[in-house]
């Protein structure tokens, strides 16, 4: 993906040859593809690749001056591929918790001409006790995490270091930095072969044409789906001063999305929301939603600290205190037919 908006850099079709692991498979109507590789540049001393100038010109004027690699991109003694090599080894997923985020954050501030801005800019994010940072590291990192975390710290320094940041390299602000990226990071995921999709979607096409489209489409995905599994998309992740600001409901009103496959964040209303009404959205995907409310809480605190009190959670109060794995298997055998209805819905 572009090293800087994150919008996918392959076709459609290579996109769905890479996942397939086919090289010879061709994408019906290759026109719905928006991706334009004749824009694609790279930075001229580190190759790194934009989808456009103006993506390369922004990361230049914004970071990319402080990360830039130059011809020691594939030398494993720089401090930042050390930084990297280090992360890709000890971090759990998923994405939304990336230690090159926390250093874009810091090569941010150490390019800016205004760096209180920028400083008072990141600290809208929540903040946690000392003790909910480390549970957050410790979800992010594992049983090993104090060690690693000290680590990553060294490196990071190592890497970056800036006196008008020095807090943030000190143990404690390095954890209250890594707690804050794990809470508040954003999943970014970009696909040019979901936007073929889609574009192929809203084609006026006769009937038969139709079907013929729809039935390539849907074995083009099982068939995916058996080579790759489910991670199809480019991920990365992000910060979003306004979207952090959204409290989490398990009946959520509003949802966030990338329907321009870059790291534009579009928050779109699912019901109408009156005048003063708290915007709600969901930290669960949509099958964990459907699960007990005591699995849901579960999987809340966890990975968020919480435990939700959204309208959903109060009503299903007086609901066993069992996790869905559990009432599932407190049902007894299924018999054949409602096992092929429910094999059938999944």
């Amino acid at each position: 993906a572009c090293d800087h908006c994150l919008r996918a850099l392959e076709t459609a079709e290579e996109n769905a040859q890479r996942l397939l692991g086919k090289s010879s498979l061709v994408l019906p109507h290759p026109e719905q593809c928006s991706i334009r590789k004749d824009l694609h540049q790279q930075c001229p001393r580190c190759q790194v690749t934009y989808c456009s100038a103006e993506c390369r010109q922004a990361a230049l004027e914004q970071y990319h001056q402080v990360l830039c690699l130059g011809p020691s991109r594939d030398d494993p003694t720089h401090p930042l591929n050390k930084l990297q090599e280090a992360w890709r080894n000890m971090h759990y997923p998923p994405e939304t918790s990336s230690i090159m985020l926390m250093a874009r954050m810091v090569a941010t501030v150490k390019q800016a001409k205004d760096k209180e801005w920028w400083i008072k800019a990141f600290s809208q994010f929540c903040n946690k006790t000392a003790n909910e940072e480390e549970e957050i590291v410790h979800k992010l990192l594992g049983d090993k995490f104090k060690g690693q975390l000290e680590l990553l710290r060294l490196l990071f320094t190592e890497a970056l270091y800036d006196e008008h940041l020095s807090r943030w390299f000190t143990p404690e602000g390095f954890r209250s930095l890594f707690a804050l990226v794990g809470t508040n990071g954003q999943g970014i995921g970009t696909s040019s072969l979901s936007q073929w999709v889609h574009a192929c979607d809203a084609l006026d096409l006769p009937m038969l044409q139709r079907e013929e489209l729809d039935a390539f489409i849907d074995q083009l995905y099982k068939d995916i789906e058996k080579e790759s599994g489910e991670f199809l998309n480019c991920e990365g992740s992000g910060l979003y001063v306004l979207q952090s600001c959204c409290n989490h409901s398990c009946i959520p009103n509003a949802e966030t999305s990338f329907p321009e496959n870059n790291f534009l964040l579009h928050l779109t209303a699912l019901e109408d929301i009156e005048a003063g009404e708290e915007i709600c959205i969901s930290y669960l995907d949509c099958c964990q939603r459907e699960r007990s409310r005591h699995s849901r809480n579960k999987i809340l605190r966890e990975n968020y600290l919480f435990t939700c009190s959204c309208p959903k959670c109060l009503a299903q109060a007086d609901d066993a205190d069992v996790t869905s794995d559990e009432e599932e298997e407190g049902e007894g055998e299924t018999d054949d037919a409602e096992l092929e209805d429910e094999m059938t819905d999944v």
